[in-house]
């Protein structure tokens, strides 16, 4: 995990050039190309796995809008520094009230909106992950169900060195919205499970430094 999180660092200079781009190989073209073609509004989920940003920089790449919902660094300087790097691959949007509206405006005016899910979320609910609950930001559920929004898995693997390849799968078919607490679980429960065959496949490349688990 340490090689890889090493490897981010080094590359966060190197995002804004086009040259990061031509490193990624794109599986899952026909779903790219309906981000493109505004065919529906769609959130992408993904998580802290091998570099991150490669999602952010295909878009824009491929003229893509695309919204990003992150979390803002303890330290401004830190945070500055980030964005710089990001330059404007992706609109971002911090967590807490700003993102909420930013969140809400990308939506409504039928954006694009990527969103990592793998973190823990105190007040979030519990959904299992592994085997065992684990407290979880149901927002990309909530969201997908008030907007209609598809969700769109995205997986990003390190191939070797600054190689990468970005998987777009099939929406996640949606379940029956009558109780909405059981809806946004159901789709919950199989982000989660996605992100557990991208993990298995390669531990290596999941940051997580934090307690995922309440024990």
């Amino acid at each position: 995990m340490w090689d890889n999180l090493g490897r981010v660092a080094a590359e966060y200079p190197h995002l804004g050039r086009a040259v990061m781009a031509g490193r990624v190989e794109l599986v899952g073209e026909a779903h790219l190309a309906a981000l493109r073609d505004q065919a529906r509004t769609t959130i992408l989920v993904g998580g802290h796995l091998a570099n991150w940003e490669i999602l952010a920089i295909v878009a824009r790449a491929r003229a893509i809008p695309l919204a990003g919902v992150y979390r803002r660094p303890n330290n401004p300087l830190v945070d500055r520094l980030l964005r710089r790097a990001r330059g404007d691959a992706a609109e971002l949007l911090p967590k807490g009230s700003q993102g909420a509206r930013g969140t809400i405006a990308v939506l409504g005016r039928g954006g694009n909106l990527g969103m990592l899910v793998d973190q823990k979320m105190n007040d979030g609910i519990a959904v299992p992950f592994f085997g065992r609950p684990a407290m979880t930001a149901p927002a990309a559920a909530e969201l997908a169900l008030r907007y209609g929004a598809a969700i769109v898995p995205a997986r990003v693997e390190r191939l070797r060195g600054a190689r990468f390849r970005l998987t777009l799968h099939a929406p996640l078919a949606m379940p029956d919205a009558t109780d909405r607490k059981a809806a946004v679980l159901s789709l919950m429960t199989r982000i989660n499970g996605e992100l557990e065959e991208w993990i298995r496949a390669r531990p290596d490349q999941w940051l997580w430094l934090h307690r995922r688990w309440p024990d």
